[in-house]
């Protein structure tokens, strides 16, 4: 098996908080990712729009990118609109050769709004969910033909965040919707990241690698902060600082190619 590890431009800065490391040049992050022994890097928003220009600054760090996020509205949006509005995120993509389409639905979501508690996040009814999953169908058989394959992206503050929210997501999706697994988004939701992993293995196209400083995550549940003052605090790591163990995660990714 051979893994391909990458690194995402908010190591060096946050596009929803630019004031975070947002005089960093994006040159520099690819220098450094590089120079670190990545091969990848996903799309950000310190990236120009134009696929040109961003293959050559990929070339000229031999980097590759494997994917970027789309923040998307789809709970309050017909398929068919999505679809619209995907489409300048789609090209690009497709012009650097990335392997996946990282899409999470920000409707509602609570994770830019530093005056709404962890416990106010969206959550939708079963009748509902059902009916967003037969779009988030109609969504990834259309980016499977154009070759670029779902990751929906699990995240704190949205409408899929749970554990729960994961197997009735798995449960209502078909063949063409993949799962991006990422530690500590799971971690922060109090999901058993383990057994996710265990349990959607072959449903994972992409791994995003946070790590979880305790101390700052316990705060954050007990006194119910907002997503964006839990961040501010420290709660997400670089893998090794934090208390979520990789081995036994790598050894299920490991044995299961």
């Amino acid at each position: 098996m051979k893994i391909k590890l990458g690194i995402a431009p908010i190591a060096w800065s946050n596009d929803d908080m630019p004031e975070l490391g947002g005089d960093t040049p994006i040159e520099q992050c690819l220098e450094e990712a590089s120079l670190a022994g990545f091969t990848g890097i996903e799309l950000g928003g310190k990236f120009p729009r134009n696929p040109g220009i961003t293959n050559f600054l990929l070339n000229k760090y031999d980097l590759k990118m494997p994917g970027g996020w789309y923040g998307a509205f789809l709970r309050g949006r017909s398929a068919k609109d999505e679809w619209v509005a995907m489409q300048d995120h789609i090209n690009l993509l497709k012009l650097v050769n990335a392997d996946v389409f990282v899409f999470a639905d920000v409707s509602g979501s609570i994770q830019g709004d530093q005056s709404r508690k962890l416990s106010t996040r969206p959550n939708m009814e079963n009748a509902e969910f059902v009916e967003y999953c037969k779009k988030i169908n109609e969504i990834s058989n259309r980016l499977n033909d154009e070759g670029i394959p779902m990751s929906y992206h699990e995240h704190m503050g949205t409408i899929i965040q749970t554990e729960n929210d994961i197997d009735r997501f798995m449960d209502n999706t078909n063949d063409n919707t993949f799962l991006l697994y990422d530690t500590g988004h799971l971690l922060f939701a109090k999901a058993n990241y383990e057994r996710v992993l265990k349990n959607y293995v072959t449903k994972i196209n992409h791994v995003h690698c946070k790590d979880i400083r305790k101390n700052i995550l316990e705060k954050s549940l007990q006194n119910d902060l907002s997503f964006r003052d839990s961040f501010l605090d420290g709660v997400f790591t670089v893998p090794g600082d934090g208390c979520i163990d990789y081995e036994p995660l790598f050894k299920i990714l490991y044995e299961n190619n």
